[in-house]
């Protein structure tokens, strides 16, 4: 079948990643993009949002609960929703202005809270939607700070864990590429070169473990590092991972290639990937094929890990 054709027959949100990534047309993903915020599934989650700037009634939300404010603006960055557009402007403003860390001492939201999950992805939010400053500092400082000796992080308080989590390490990298790629060479925001540092000490904590295995023993960590779900949340799997290192712009590490591996022998005879187990909870509404349906999302995310592995290697 001709899988091109088929993920440009989806959301705009997908196709301007595909025009982007698989095909390097600038100019049509651009229009595409621009589409996101008016039509769609982007268009659909702005205009779920509260008065109050809330997402759900929570900012980050109990029991599993996709609906919060986090995992909302979450799934509007992996759309690729344009910051810029002026209804992504006023829902930003909005949470920038209501929306505060009630378990944590009503922080603004920007300004992150404890844990290195959240706060991982609220830096990579911030950077993203063009929200840096007081709070972004804050979060970087924190996260320097409680980068573990292994290279990683983890989200449980080291009394209770000297070792890195895969789930906590690559939310803090996501986080802390985007804060990179927003700041650029201006260090006014934080020490950039710390930054970048302490970023390429958490990837290769992964590196070192094939982004999957145990380092004792050479067995997968967890059987759900092999599951591919879209929006992944805080969760980690090979995809997510592969995509991170593609998405920071070095050459693939040869480390890479057992996760590689792992990755193709999912893929279907027809050159498609099949949608992972989703995780619980509830949601606004699904963006992704029902499991074991071919996926659009892990699809284009894995063809375009593999366009960067084959341009490497040319």
């Amino acid at each position: 079948m001709d899988v091109i054709a088929w993920l440009l027959d989806a959301d705009p949100a997908i196709r301007w990643q595909v025009l982007l990534d698989l095909q390097d047309d600038a100019d049509g993903a651009a229009a595409e993009r621009a589409r996101v915020a008016t039509e769609g599934w982007g268009a659909r989650l702005l205009a779920l949002q509260d008065a109050d700037g809330y997402w759900g009634g929570e900012e980050y939300g109990e029991k599993g609960d996709r609906r919060s404010t986090i995992w909302t603006l979450q799934l509007l960055r992996r759309l690729g929703v344009d910051p810029e557009a002026s209804a992504v402007r006023a829902a930003i403003a909005r949470v920038r202005d209501g929306v505060v860390w009630r378990r944590h001492g009503d922080l603004p939201f920007f300004h992150g809270e404890v844990e290195e999950c959240a706060n991982g992805g609220v830096l990579a939010l911030a950077s993203y939607f063009g929200v840096l400053g007081e709070g972004s500092d804050r979060m970087v400082a924190r996260l320097l700070d409680e980068q573990l000796p292994d290279g990683g992080w983890n989200c449980e308080p080291r009394e209770e864990s000297e070792r890195s989590s895969f789930d906590s390490t690559i939310c803090v990298l996501e986080g802390l590429l985007a804060y990179e790629q927003a700041v650029g060479d201006d260090t006014s925001d934080g020490d950039a070169s710390a930054v970048s540092a302490a970023r390429r000490l958490g990837e290769e904590y992964l590196l070192e473990r094939n982004l999957f295995r145990r380092r004792s023993t050479g067995e997968i960590v967890l059987p759900r590092y092999a599951n591919l779900a879209f929006p992944p949340y805080w969760f980690y799997d090979v995809l997510r991972a592969l995509d991170h290192f593609r998405a920071a712009g070095t050459a693939p590490d040869a480390r890479i290639s057992p996760a590689v591996d792992l990755l193709l022998a999912q893929r279907a005879d027809d050159g498609r990937w099949r949608a992972g187990m989703p995780w619980h909870g509830e949601v606004h509404f699904a963006v992704d094929a029902p499991e074991g349906e071919p996926s659009r999302w892990n699809t284009l995310r894995a063809l375009r890990v593999l366009r960067w592995i084959d341009a490497a290697a040319a």
